[in-house]
């Protein structure tokens, strides 16, 4: 189903559901404010940056360390920013955008976050159904077919509550970090040597044909920064309710800043954790080309002495892909509502995004082999690399706007400092870009003009958009494109009186409900409207025969329609009936359509989440096909 977002609010099901100001003490009240960094922290340590981190720790050994502490801190800053702007705005970054752009540069932003939010959850499919692979040794088209089954998993969780949610997140986040303290003392690492990775260097590689540091180096930051992580930031800080005073916004920054600080650093704990555990045992060991997550798996169990590590190690990257996966799917529905206004079923949300997943995954391993793999997990980091800007940029742009921000716009230095990073982001992911477009069109050959057709242009064009975003609010200063409330100008209501209904349709289904139903209609019409009671015969033979059935159910159906018309006219109501035959959601809109009916009155089933898909909604869909109002009632 199909509809604006009317609430306006950012994620709007969990929108100040957490109430800060009714906890008492400082300690509860940062525990309240924690949460929503740790969803942000697990795109941080997706099945993505596995493999940058695996690369760099067995070719180069600990002496990258220093630049997954450096994307950590920028990272860390980004994330501030985005907090910053749905704390005091009351916005998130897609909202931010669409009040923002004209409607044209604002739909190309919107298609290329959607692209961004397909490509990450790509990656977390793939690291899925190698992690199911290398447990229980299921092939990848099948791992990858069984990911849809987590379609329903975050509605299930969300249905509880945002901080329910916030706890299972966390819950994974300490599984993946146990697993890999466990790692860490199976690898036995020197610690001077860690501590000698944090200083600044680019090593040269042991393989004279291997990939630089600089390259690696540039992989492993184009991998962590993810931009729908910025997108969602800015939206689940609005799930707290705090105060709106000066004290009390400048209370949520600093506890948000707090929050993030500590839930990225253990993403960088586990990010470390992996480098080093690449670096103690293929490195040390002189295997210095190991970038492939099932190679660094299957060398592992030999290479440690213990059978328990590959395992923990498989486990720990389903969990990272569970958990990614599900932040993924939030940052689908806020992108879509923020840039679009528009809300589509969840599960169906969802359902799309892993869909498109799945597709070229499924396609790959069909048509070229699970050896290919590898090289579509690369080919999602260089989507998400094209993306980036696109959400850092804006972002930046809308924190240092004194207009949107107020008394807390960023200042002069912060603002600095954030271009710097925007320009190293930028900067690199568009070298790691270019150079995988070379690399694909020296490998092409005669059919590198594929790629002069597609891709090259499709980068020009994002390159071209990126400058414009950049530029014209730096060149030209110009107003909100957006009324002053959500739902556009305030009208006046007009209200007319006098409306009453000369006939009024009532479905019925032989429940308790039908009493509360037909009571509900009677006293829409009183006695001097019209009635029709309207049933719909849905067994097999109706669906085939339709009014040519006269099965036992049908003749029931009929006395008991029989005995509500004798009941309500002796009651002093003019009523009629009418049965239908086959699908609800057809036969009913038929029947009232030529009844010439002015009002609808229906009883909710009452069906909740599974039984909703499993027996479907009725209601969403004869109020759709119907030309009158409809009243719904519910016992």
């Amino acid at each position: 189903m199909r509809k604006s977002n009317h609430s306006g609010k950012s994620l709007s099901e969990a929108y100040q559901t957490v109430d800060i100001d009714s906890k008492r003490g400082i300690g509860n009240k940062i525990l309240a404010f924690m949460g929503p960094a740790y969803l942000i922290s697990v795109g941080y340590m997706d099945p993505g940056n596995w493999a940058t981190d695996i690369a760099g720790g067995s070719t180069f050994g600990y002496k990258l360390i220093w630049v997954l502490l450096m994307s950590n801190l920028i990272a860390l800053l980004l994330q501030s920013l985005s907090s910053r702007l749905g704390i005091v705005s009351g916005r998130d970054l897609a909202q931010a955008s669409r009040e923002t752009y004209s409607p044209i540069v604002n739909f190309m932003l919107y298609i290329l976050a959607e692209i961004a939010i397909a490509a990450c959850d790509l990656a977390e499919v793939l690291g899925m159904a190698i992690g199911l692979q290398l447990l229980c040794g299921l092939p990848l088209i099948w791992g990858v077919s069984l990911t849809v089954l987590d379609t329903l998993l975050l509605l299930f969780l969300i249905n509880y509550g945002i901080r329910k949610l916030e706890a299972f997140i966390i819950t994974l986040i300490a599984l993946i970090g146990v697993s890999f303290l466990i790692e860490m003392f199976f690898a036995k690492p020197v610690l001077a040597d860690i501590l000698q990775g944090f200083i600044p260097t680019l090593p040269t590689n042991p393989n004279p044909l291997g990939s630089t540091s600089l390259y690696i180096a540039i992989g492993i930051i184009g991998a962590t920064v993810m931009p729908h992580n910025l997108y969602l930031h800015s939206s689940l800080v609005q799930t707290r309710k705090f105060e709106r005073t000066p004290k009390g916004i400048l209370r949520a920054i600093k506890y948000n800043i707090l929050d993030s600080t500590i839930a990225l650093n253990l993403a960088f704990f586990v990010n470390c954790a992996i480098l080093v555990l690449a670096a103690a045992t293929f490195f040390h060991n002189g295997m210095f080309d190991v970038a492939d997550i099932s190679q660094a798996h299957s060398f592992l169990a030999p290479l440690l002495g213990s059978k328990l590590a590959p395992i923990i190690f498989a486990v720990a990257l389903i969990v990272a892909g569970q958990s990614s996966t599900i932040t993924g799917t939030l940052a689908g529905q806020i992108v879509m509502e923020g840039f679009l206004n528009l809300r589509i079923q969840p599960w169906l949300r969802r359902l799309i995004t892993r869909l498109l997943a799945i597709i070229p995954a499924l396609l790959t391993i069909i048509f070229i082999g699970e050896q290919a793999i590898g090289g579509l997990l690369i080919l999602s980091q260089v989507i998400l690399s094209i993306q980036l800007g696109f959400a850092i940029i804006p972002l930046i742009h809308f924190v240092g706007d004194k207009h949107k921000m107020g008394v807390y716009v960023i200042k002069t230095p912060m603002k600095i400092l954030a271009w710097i990073c925007a320009i190293i982001i930028v900067g690199l992911n568009a070298k790691l870009m270019t150079d995988q477009i070379n690399d694909w069109i020296t490998g092409a050959g005669e059919h590198a003009y594929i790629y002069y057709l597609t891709v090259v242009p499709i980068a020009i064009l994002s390159g071209i958009l990126l400058l414009f975003i950049t530029l014209r609010p730096l060149l030209l200063k110009t107003k909100l494109i957006t009324a002053k409330t959500p739902h556009g100008t305030i009208q006046k209501l007009d209200l007319r009186p006098g409306i009453s209904y000369n006939k009024i349709a009532i479905t019925i289904d032989f429940s308790n409900m039908d009493s509360l139903t037909i009571s509900a209609a009677t006293k829409q019409g009183g006695k001097d409207a019209n009635y029709l009671l309207i049933h719909v015969v849905e067994t097999a033979g109706a669906i085939f025969m339709g009014n040519e059935i006269n099965d036992l159910e049908t003749l029931a159906d009929k006395q008991q329609l029989q005995s509500y018309l004798y009941d309500l006219n002796q009651m002093g109501y003019n009523v009629q009936v009418q049965l239908g035959y086959g699908n609800p959601k057809k036969a009913i809109p038929e029947i009232v359509n030529k009844s010439n009916a002015d009002l609808l009155v229906m009883g909710a089933h009452g069906h909740h989440l599974m039984k909703d898909i499993i027996f479907g909604t009725t209601l969403d869909s004869v109020r759709h096909n119907v030309k009158i109002p409809v009243l719904i009632v519910k016992g």
